[in-house]
């Protein structure tokens, strides 16, 4: 059996933006799992040790203005724009150290630039006993994700990584853990698929603007392709987690987010359970929550999750 082909952050894969013109890392083909190892969202190459967060060092390969640090993109032989991207998400492993930032109402993760410095909770993340812990004595339990699956817009230049996209990027939905099934509208030929910004811990929401950051020691990704999803297109990211079948919304405010993650919902129940769109919505009244994903990222995420079992 080949071994898993690994990338590691260095020259040729670590970049802090998306461009459709950004050679690939790795070319695999399709069904090919890839062994992704990252730095944290801020390309810190070492723990907070209580200073500003600004003092901390970082990736020598780090620039101002470059956004989250991604490894990647990794290629995917005869993918196709239009097509539909498959990521089963495996083993994803955070690195031993990780800060997050919990913001008063007034001092927020942002708040520095204007200079108000933020709360700062330093965490050490015990991956084997499935916690983390703050100076403060705080324990919660983790639950690892990557933040930011995702592939190039199809225009031309260098994308922030901040705002999600319906092709993906900062998703930044904690239900994306190790047994998912992501799947993708294909942007560009090729997928040039990249990823980034582990996340120990969240919340819905990531209402002060981070989690728990921290790299990814290792983040197992088997990429394939489909035609579409369920003999549909796909036009918004879709999961199957161990929460269940997840629709993801983006928009300009909430309302049009839950909208489109409630539009993505019932084409998956008619495609699932054969019902009508009427129909579906009558299920889903009965059936599915609405979760807020992220207000952190320019734009806002609501997912729309159908448990287990639901509906038989």
């Amino acid at each position: 059996m080949d071994a898993v082909p690994t990338l590691r952050p260095g020259p040729g894969t670590l970049h802090g933006w998306f461009d459709r013109d950004l050679p690939p890392a790795l070319t695999v083909d399709p069904g090919a799992t890839v062994r992704f190892t990252t730095l944290d969202s801020g390309w810190f190459v070492e723990p907070d040790t209580g200073g500003d967060v600004a003092d901390r060092r970082r990736d020598p390969r780090y620039t101002p203005g470059d956004g989250h640090a991604l490894t990647g993109p990794v290629e995917v032989r005869g993918a196709r724009a239009g097509q539909v991207l498959e990521v089963g998400i495996g083993a994803v492993v955070p690195a031993a150290w990780g800060t997050g930032f919990a913001g008063l109402a007034d001092t927020a993760w942002n708040a520095r630039v204007g200079g108000l410095r933020p709360t700062v909770h330093r965490w050490r993340i015990d991956a084997a006993a499935g916690t983390a812990r703050n100076q403060h004595g705080h324990t919660v339990a983790v639950s690892p994700f990557l933040g930011i699956i995702g592939m190039p817009p199809a225009e031309p230049g260098r994308h922030s990584t901040i705002p999600p996209r319906r092709h993906g990027g900062n998703l930044d939905c904690r239900a994306l853990v190790a047994g998912s099934t992501l799947y993708l509208p294909i942007p560009v030929d090729g997928a040039l698929l990249s990823v980034g910004d582990a996340h120990a811990a969240q919340g819905d929401g990531e209402v002060s603007g981070a989690a728990i950051e921290c790299g990814a020691e290792r983040a197992d990704l088997t990429l394939d392709v489909r035609d579409d999803l369920f003999g549909r297109p796909l036009a918004t990211p879709v999961a199957s987690t161990p929460a269940g079948w997840v629709c993801l919304g983006i928009g300009d405010d909430l309302d049009e987010a839950a909208a489109e993650a409630m539009d993505a919902m019932l084409d998956l129940i008619g495609a699932l359970h054969g019902a009508s769109r009427s129909d579906a919505m009558a299920l889903a009244g009965v059936v599915v929550d609405l979760r807020v994903t992220q207000v952190a990222n320019q734009v806002f995420g609501v997912h729309a999750v159908l448990p287990p079992g639901a509906v038989r």
